[in-house]
């Protein structure tokens, strides 16, 4: 019913992804190429033809659209009372460094993680503690003993969980889901769950919402969601913030407030409520294509490509990639791929140190883009053996 293979010219409109050279395709930073559902596209242009774009409040029906989403989606009846509205997922967890935790705290995670992870950190003068994420057998697991060791630390006050994880596509079983909480619940660390990644799913997988695991988990987490990613929605500015703890969500709140990103621009929520209200058979489309994109590029690289090994994971609509046959340092890899073929994806250091010798690349792009970028990954791989 929607045509995910149409071309989109995002060239020279302002793109953070396509203002590149014009030989160059863009798989790199979590952006997706397809015309938003259309359900989102006729809100925003009833918000348009009032003409004037002035303060706007933020209705009831925001936080009742993500409520209604999470139930019918997730089977987690999450109270609007616990909802709070941020400007983004981003700005919203830098928010949260600040007021749960004091400087030279520490902020766990588990790499590699979402790289803006660190940023939010270090930036904000915490100290950045990492339970890494163990590489067996072509796929990761957490190691528990170490998380816990961190966690005992008294110094260790905030973890922040990437459920599912990017940029592994992992998607948390419940049962790690309840470990992590209970062990944060029994070291005093409160559990911030980035779940922005949680409705890009392959068929026949789900994901779990962290504080839907039981009371321990419920009580002691804040939990930052969006429609951004799945309805590609980023540059409206719009995001959840879902805090079921009274104490926790007054400093929240107050941390958002203060640091001025808890208002809204006049289309946010007009789109949002839109996508989450009417949207879903646009997103359960959306997840097939993805899907689809991720099995093409996966047989071809078996196919063609044998030095390098694709992580299995069932979320998101990226792929991690382990080049570690053919190079450890990926950024002169991903460096040379660019500068050889016009392929523009992610090198691993960005994730964490445990991480140089992978790559990221971003599959939610029209097929034909699929197809390139995987010969392009080839002839890249293939140049920098023989160079």
């Amino acid at each position: 019913m929607f045509d995910f293979d149409k071309p989109v010219n995002r060239r020279n409109s302002y793109s953070l992804k396509w203002d590149i050279k014009d030989n160059e395709l863009p798989m790199w930073v979590a952006d997706m190429d397809f015309e938003t559902a259309p359900c989102v596209k006729d809100a925003i242009k009833k918000r348009v033809e009032i003409g004037a774009f002035g303060y706007s409040v933020i209705p009831d029906e925001y936080f009742l659209s993500y409520k209604n989403f999470w139930k019918r989606r997730h089977n987690f009846d999450m109270s609007i009372d616990w909802m709070l509205f941020t400007t983004g997922v981003v700005p919203a967890i830098s928010s949260i460094v600040r007021k749960i935790t004091t400087p030279a705290e520490n902020v766990l995670i588990c790499a590699p993680v979402y790289n803006i992870f660190y940023n939010s950190i270090y930036n904000n003068g915490r100290n950045i503690l990492s339970s890494d994420l163990v590489y067996e057998n072509g796929e990761y697991h957490i190691d528990f003993d170490d998380l816990e060791r961190k966690m005992a630390n008294p110094q260790t006050t905030l973890m922040i969980l990437c459920n599912p994880h990017n940029p592994i596509g992992k998607i948390w079983s419940k049962e790690e889901l309840i470990k992590i909480g209970h062990l944060a619940k029994e070291n005093n660390v409160v559990v911030l769950s980035d779940e922005i990644h949680c409705d890009l799913v392959d068929s026949g997988y789900s994901y779990t919402p962290f504080a839907s695991c039981d009371e321990v988990c419920l009580n002691n987490s804040i939990t930052c969601i969006a429609a951004s990613k799945c309805f590609n929605l980023a540059g409206l500015q719009s995001a959840c913030v879902v805090v079921p703890n009274s104490v926790l969500r007054h400093k929240v709140n107050r941390g958002l407030n203060t640091d001025e990103v808890a208002e809204n621009n006049f289309f946010c929520c007009a789109g949002v409520i839109a996508a989450l209200n009417e949207g879903e058979e646009w997103l359960n489309e959306l997840n097939l294509y993805i899907e689809e994109n991720k099995k093409v590029f996966k047989d071809f690289v078996k196919e063609n490509i044998k030095n390098v090994h694709i992580v299995e994971g069932h979320a998101t609509y990226l792929l991690w990639v382990d080049c570690s046959k053919v190079t450890n340092d990926t950024k002169v890899l991903c460096d040379f791929i660019r500068e050889k073929t016009g392929l523009f994806i992610t090198p691993g250091f960005e994730y964490g140190k445990n991480a140089n010798s992978f790559v990221r690349i971003n599959l939610a792009t029209q097929r034909v883009n699929v197809i390139d970028g995987v010969n392009r990954f080839k002839k890249g791989i293939e140049l920098f053996l023989n160079k």
